[in-house]
C-alpha cells in the first residue's frame, strides 16, 4: 500500500491511497484542477480512482468533490448520516453506504471510527491492505478512549497536528474562534497529537505524517519540536516522520 498526502492545511485537504488493485482519495477539499494535476504527475488517470472517502462536510474537505464526481462518476463511500449532510451541500451523487463491521473495496478493507468535530458527522479511518494498516485522523478535538486499543501499533499514522497553543492564543483569531479550535469539537494541537502518538505507536509502526497544519497558528518547525520533545519525555525513539504542506504533495510512502 502506498500513500501520499496531495494537499493538507487550512485551505484544502486530500490524500491518495494506492494498492495493487485499488486507488482511493480521502477528501477532495482543494480544487478539482489541482487534484487532476497531481494525479497526472503520478501518471494516474482520474477514471482510475475507485472511490472517495469523506471525513466530513467542511469546505476544506469537499470543495472540489462535486466537480470531480460529476465529471468522473466516482463512487463516494459514506454513512447514512453523512450522506444526508453531503447531499445538502453538493446534491445527488453515486454513493455506497459503509457496512457496519468493515467495508471492502477491491483489496482494501476500511473500518470507521468517530471523530469529534463541529460538522454533524465526522469520521476517521483504519485502512488495511496486505496485512498493513494505516490510521487516518483529521479534524477532531480529541480521540475517544474507546478507540485507543484499536488504534495501537499500526504501520502508519496520518494525524492532524493543527495548531501550537501559544501561537493560537497570541495570534489573529478572535477569542470565540480560538475557543472553537481548542474545544472538544475543534482540532488537535501539536501537543495533543504527539501525546496520542505516544499511546499508539508500537514496534510495527514505520511512519507518521502530520497533516492539517493551521496557516496562522502553526509551523512545521513547531510540529517537529513538539513531537521530538514529547517522544524524549516518554523515552520513545521514533524518527521516521514528515509534515504535509498545503500546495505540495508529500513523497509517496510505501508500507
Amino acid at each position: 500500500m502506498k500513500i501520499t498526502v496531495l494537499s493538507s492545511g487550512s485551505k484544502g485537504n486530500s490524500s491518495l491511497i494506492i494498492s495493487e488493485e485499488c486507488k482511493l482519495l480521502i477528501d477532495l477539499g482543494t480544487t478539482c484542477s489541482y487534484i487532476l494535476n497531481k494525479l497526472d504527475d503520478l501518471n494516474i488517470k482520474p477514471e482510475e480512482i475507485d472511490a472517495i472517502l469523506v471525513t466530513h462536510i467542511h469546505s476544506d474537505h469537499i470543495k472540489g468533490l462535486k466537480t470531480f464526481i460529476r465529471k468522473y462518476k466516482t463512487t463516494v463511500y459514506t454513512t447514512t448520516k453523512l450522506l444526508g449532510l453531503l447531499e445538502k451541500e453538493i446534491g445527488k451523487f453515486d454513493y455506497c453506504i459503509y457496512d457496519e463491521e468493515s467495508t471492502i473495496i477491491k483489496d482494501i478493507k476500511i473500518n470507521l471510527f468517530k471523530t469529534s468535530h463541529d460538522a454533524g458527522e465526522s469520521l476517521g479511518f483504519l485502512i488495511e491492505n496486505n496485512k498493513k494498516t494505516l490510521v487516518y485522523i483529521t479534524d477532531t478535538g480529541y480521540i475517544n478512549t474507546r478507540y485507543h486499543e484499536m488504534l495501537k501499533n499500526k504501520d502508519m499514522y496520518i494525524i492532524e497536528s493543527n495548531h501550537d497553543i501559544k501561537m493560537l492564543m497570541e495570534g489573529p483569531y478572535p477569542y470565540y474562534l480560538q475557543a472553537r479550535v481548542r474545544g472538544d469539537k475543534g482540532h488537535l494541537s501539536n501537543k495533543q497529537a504527539s501525546n496520542y502518538l505516544t499511546k499508539f505507536i508500537g514496534n510495527k509502526t514505520k511512519s507518521i505524517i502530520f497533516i492539517h497544519l493551521s496557516e496562522h497558528n502553526n509551523t512545521e518547525e513547531k510540529v517537529i519540536e513538539t513531537f521530538n520533545e514529547t517522544m524524549i519525555k516518554n523515552n520513545i525513539i521514533f524518527n521516521n516522520y514528515l509534515v504535509s504542506h498545503q500546495n505540495k504533495p508529500t513523497e509517496v510512502i510505501e508500507i
